[in-house]
């Protein structure tokens, strides 16, 4: 799986690259057909809003996350993106 990191008015530490690679590693376990995943990471004011689009076989999952500290936000687009995989996972498993 190929992770795209891009920053919009924030630098991308390398602890921040890492941290996003471990986490988005760990869907690989709840859907393994994830082909790649363009994260971006923004700051806007007083908000870090994380977001990520997951190009899979069947499509695409976008989820959208925002908090006062960018790894709470990468952690709550991590947990929307699993619930989201897993719904679709089923949805495929029901055909």
């Amino acid at each position: 799986m190929q992770i795209n990191l891009t920053g919009h008015h924030v630098e991308i530490t390398p602890s921040m690259r890492e941290y996003v690679e471990t986490k988005f590693n760990k869907l690989e376990r709840f859907f393994d057909k994830i082909n790649n995943v363009h994260v971006i990471l923004n700051v806007e004011k007083l908000q870090q809003v994380a977001e990520a689009t997951l190009h899979i076989n069947a499509g695409e999952i976008h989820a959208k996350a925002d908090s006062e500290n960018m790894y709470a936000a990468i952690d709550a687009l991590t947990d929307k993106l699993v619930r989201q995989l897993n719904k679709h996972k089923d949805k495929l498993n029901s055909h």
